[in-house]
């Protein structure tokens, strides 16, 4: 690990060693990046998405396994941006300010109805500690979850905020903003949409699945365009 690296090392809390969950993650993913993405590369991605998500995580016992899952992902994306690796499908980034509420819901929706023609992942620009729990509510009421899991207490599967970082957006073929103004960074050859739907943070439950019910109609007509069924 760099001199960095190592002074920015989490410190050790309690009987877990976030160290050694990370340091774990950083050599299994050397492995699977071998020849694509360097460890340094990874080193610096792993501790700079555990240092993000523990700003403003809630469960601060999660943010470990969050961190390599995030860490993950953003490393994945940066190798389909160099195109080091093949996307097989569209890719679709849903950004919103605290990605606690109208990404998280899009997103949801999106992985649902493409029935994995599609590849979905969500940002904020301002992360939430959490997703909004009547979000949640909602989304429960038409039998989905935010796409990494529904209410779950396992951090493997618990869907949480992620800040918007430049990896994701590269890798995104179609980029979509809901009321994050110009936080997203611009980059040639992508196509940027921006939803002008209403934000349901603290609001009540009628007023979430409004929300809701406007974001899945979107949701369904940008499914049928960049990704129709068989025969369409």
């Amino acid at each position: 690990m760099s001199t960095d690296q190592a002074t920015a090392a989490p410190a050790t809390t309690g009987l877990v060693d976030p160290r050694a969950v990370l340091n774990r993650h950083v050599d299994d993913l050397t492995t699977r990046f071998a020849g694509v993405v360097s460890r340094e590369t990874i080193e610096r991605v792993v501790f700079e998405s555990y240092t993000a998500l523990g700003r403003t995580a809630k469960v601060k016992t999660h943010v470990p396994v969050l961190a390599c899952r995030f860490a993950t992902e953003r490393l994945t994306a940066l190798a389909q941006a160099k195109g080091a690796w093949a996307k097989d499908v569209p890719e679709v980034l849903f950004v919103c300010v605290q990605n606690a509420g109208r990404s998280q819901i899009a997103a949801a929706y999106l992985a649902h109805l493409a029935k994995g023609r599609v590849h979905v992942r969500s940002a904020g620009s301002l992360p939430a500690d959490q997703v909004d729990p009547v979000v949640l509510q909602a989304l429960a009421e038409v039998g989905l979850g935010p796409a990494a899991g529904v209410a779950s207490t396992d951090p493997e599967e618990l869907a949480f905020p992620k800040p918007l970082t430049d990896d994701v957006v590269q890798a995104a073929d179609v980029v979509i903003t809901m009321g994050c103004g110009d936080a997203c960074p611009i980059y040639p050859g992508k196509r940027y949409l921006d939803w002008d739907v209403a934000d349901p943070a603290g609001q009540d439950l009628a007023v979430v699945r409004a929300v809701r019910d406007a974001i899945a109609r979107r949701v369904s007509a940008l499914v049928e365009e960049i990704a129709p069924t068989a025969g369409r």
